[in-house]
């Protein structure tokens, strides 16, 4: 069967809903720091979803749709500009942000957010690095409602010793990190 005009929109629709829930938070705090109202982040949210949807053709064409970094950078673009007219239509009000701001606000974010991820896989790089046994200790103690002497009592060792290990490894993984994100930032 052909692929025809309504089916490829159905397609895009299944994939541009599974990317907007998946992503909704993330283009949401975006707004949200962009802004001074809490309370309009909602309607600039809807706005920008509705847009989005409205243009996800342009973004299908460019990229690969299941980047999450593509997808989230591509809304936050049109949230932006959400956000800039939302404050254009309220420019009476002496506490909207200038929009030079908020372009500064919202590239300020996009290079943290750059920062957080290249960090994040640093992180993810260097935890593949230690054996599994070490690897898990690190994990186990970070977990959820863990704490080191929850985890020494299902080890059965001591928590003094438990943090003399933890520390090690700490160290380990803080040594490395480093070192990838200074190589990175050096390519």
């Amino acid at each position: 069967m052909a692929d025809t005009p309504n089916h490829d929109r159905q397609d895009d629709y299944a994939t541009f809903v599974s990317l907007l829930a998946r992503y909704d938070q993330q283009i949401r705090r975006f707004i949200a720091m962009l802004m001074h109202s809490s309370d309009a982040v909602d309607d600039v949210m809807q706005e920008t979803a509705i847009e989005c949807w409205n243009k996800f053709e342009t973004f299908t064409g460019q990229g690969d749709p299941d980047e999450p970094e593509e997808f989230v950078r591509w809304a936050n673009v049109i949230a932006r500009y959400k956000v800039l007219s939302w404050q254009r239509d309220r420019a009476r009000d002496r506490l909207v942000f200038q929009e030079e701001l908020v372009h500064l606000l919202a590239d300020t974010v996009h290079d943290e957010w750059d920062r957080l991820e290249s960090e994040r896989q640093a992180v993810q790089a260097c935890l593949q690095k230690l054996p599994p046994r070490q690897r898990q200790l690190v994990l186990s103690v970070h977990s959820p409602g863990q704490s080191v002497a929850d985890v020494a009592r299902q080890t059965g060792q001591k928590p003094r010793r438990l943090y003399t290990v933890l520390n090690g490894l700490r160290k380990q993984l803080l040594l490395c990190v480093q070192d990838r994100i200074t190589i990175q930032a050096s390519q």
